[in-house]
């Protein structure tokens, strides 16, 4: 099976123009050290399919793309409007999209 991806870019820009929900699968330390502002904060720990938005199509991101392909993966039969980012928020980083943090410069942990 091949899961529908989409770049970081792309996901930005879809994200910012309210086309797409971001929704970030990290953990709340993860997060908090550095993350897209535009992003929807779901840790997979307490991921839960009945609180996912409805209205829009949803991008699931993370570190490195790994858990964000199986929320995907989890995902493809219940939902058709779904797609893993490519690369997590490392490929974001080394492409230079804007990130927020709690404290400090935004990094990915």
């Amino acid at each position: 099976m091949t899961l529908p991806e989409i770049s970081p870019a792309d996901a930005h820009a879809r994200m910012l123009s309210g086309e797409v929900w971001g929704i970030d699968v990290r953990e709340p330390a993860e997060c908090a050290a550095g993350r897209s502002a535009a992003a929807l904060q779901m840790p997979l720990s307490a991921f839960n399919v009945d609180e996912l938005p409805t209205d829009r199509p949803l991008v699931f991101l993370c570190r490195s793309g790994g858990r964000s392909g199986q929320v995907t993966a989890a995902l493809i039969g219940v939902r058709s409007d779904i797609a893993n980012m490519t690369g997590g928020m490392q490929a974001w980083q080394a492409a230079g999209l804007p990130m927020i943090a709690d404290s400090g410069p935004p990094r990915v942990a």
